[in-house]
């Protein structure tokens, strides 16, 4: 009887979109670390690429209210939507931080910690492109992200602490400890995605 019912297989195709929208968001990011020259658009476009991922995940909500059977089960569904947006969130949280507090000039730090929030995003990205292929395929690419996440805290614990040792004004070291805290949220975020991500291979291989 249920092997009649045709599987709702566009989920995979707004996950791909969700991803890749939020890669975009991710490298946005870096590039406004490497080259701070207008703070405000480039904010401003990482908050467009923001509200083009809302509609996405929008999408797949409105999708699984309607949707009878669905290819994965319908919690990891939600947890993989909500956790994507929310690398995304995490981008464009950091980039108005620059923009907020008058930022003229990235930290070398900075520029390190957006990179691997990159480089994360693209190894989350990879990931959900391989959704639905057997578990070695999937945990390949959360043990990237992993070793990403564990650099950006070793990174991010490094930058504070020389934060600490070596800035004498309290307000530029409440600025960028908030800065490098959001970046290194950004990591964990991708890890979040590759956890659940590994759950759903688990549990249908």
């Amino acid at each position: 009887m249920f092997g009649l019912i045709p599987r709702e297989e566009a989920f995979f195709e707004l996950f791909k979109k969700a991803a890749h929208n939020m890669i975009e968001g991710s490298r946005l990011l870096a590039g406004m670390m490497k080259d701070l020259r207008s703070p405000i658009d480039q904010a401003k476009r990482i908050k467009d690429v923001e509200h083009i991922g809302d509609g996405i995940t929008h999408d797949i909500a409105l999708r699984l209210n309607q949707t009878f059977i669905t290819p994965i089960d319908r919690e990891d569904i939600h947890d993989l939507a909500s956790a994507l947006d929310d690398i995304l969130d995490v981008a464009e949280a950091v980039a108005d931080r620059f923009v907020l507090y008058k930022v003229t000039q990235p930290t070398p730090m900075a520029v390190r910690l957006a990179e691997i929030l990159y480089q994360a995003s693209v190894a989350v990205g990879r990931g959900v492109d391989r959704l639905g292929l057997p578990h070695p395929q999937i945990q390949e690419c959360s043990v990237q992200v992993n070793s990403l996440e564990n650099e950006a805290d070793r990174v991010s614990r490094d930058a504070i602490s020389e934060l600490f040792e070596k800035e004498t004004d309290p307000i530029a070291v409440i600025k960028w400890k908030e800065i490098y805290e959001g970046f290194e949220a950004g990591t964990d975020r991708c890890e979040d995605v590759a956890n659940i991500l590994e759950r759903i291979s688990i549990k249908h291989h």
